[in-house]
């Protein structure tokens, strides 16, 4: 039996495919293209089959059930991955920064927004370029002022739904705060005060891939990585300097000012 080599190779991890429609599907691991939509929920899948998968739990039949907490599920695999949560098992690690996860695509997606600078979903308005679908959605709302969260408790709206979940717990007292057990610091959801915890931890997870510095958040990581970048936004309106971070052009604005005799 001849055997083929595989022949078509991923430019970005090295992996090889015995097809170039094998390597197509791949590569939406990296460019975390999702063109499989769910016509009930809109909930994206990068494959058909997964899109397959997914629907049967729109039909409402969930024979497996878990035996530690009654959760049911469509799919023996989803069971499967959900028992993680009461063993801690945790099976797919990142090399990068030795953080750990239950699911794969949770790995592909830390990989993807921590690890990686690759940016594919560009704002229609203005360009900028982001590295999710859901990132470019909440950036547009800048654009179109939009504010379609409404509480229904008082006239107040808001453009995202974070910042209706943080008003309903301040001003009326709805929901629920998540309390960080170290130092009792609230945060209105789960994910924010797992990235808080970090702090206590120790842990700095996300790793910029210029020059391997750490950091506690994305967002630290993000306004690091200006400074990797040749582009300087930023313009002083008294001397024409040129900052590639609005607070370095803030700062040097103020000084600019008293060397001007332009302070008051």
């Amino acid at each position: 039996m001849v055997l083929h080599s595989s022949k078509y190779k991923c430019t970005e991890c090295g992996k090889s495919f015995s097809s170039n429609q094998v390597l197509m599907r791949h590569k939406r691991v990296h460019s975390g293209e999702k063109p499989f939509e769910c016509s009930v929920c809109n909930k994206r899948f990068t494959r058909a089959g997964s899109l397959a998968t997914h629907s049967k739990i729109h039909s409402g039949e969930k024979r497996y059930k878990c035996d530690v907490c009654d959760k049911a599920f469509s799919q023996p695999g989803d069971l499967n991955t959900h028992m993680r949560v009461h063993t801690g098992d945790k099976p797919y690690k990142c090399l990068l920064c030795d953080q750990s996860f239950s699911q794969s695509g949770s790995l592909q997606t830390h990989q993807r927004q921590v690890h990686s600078n690759r940016r594919t979903y560009d704002c229609r308005y203005c360009g900028k370029l982001f590295k999710t679908t859901d990132k470019v959605k909440r950036h547009v709302l800048i654009h179109t002022r939009a504010e379609s969260y409404s509480c229904k408790h008082c006239s107040e709206s808001f453009r995202r739904p974070d910042q209706l979940k943080r008003h309903l717990l301040k001003s009326h007292n709805e929901g629920t705060w998540f309390t960080c057990e170290t130092c009792q610091k609230k945060f209105i959801s789960r994910s924010k005060l797992k990235s808080h915890s970090v702090r206590h931890e120790d842990m700095k997870p996300y790793v910029c891939i210029e020059c391997s510095k750490r950091f506690f958040t994305a967002s630290e990581l993000r306004q690091h990585e200006v400074m990797h970048l040749e582009v300087r936004r930023f313009c002083c309106s008294l001397c024409d300097g040129m900052f590639k971070r609005k607070r370095d052009a803030v700062k040097h604005l103020k000084n600019c000012s008293r060397v001007c005799g332009l302070s008051e």
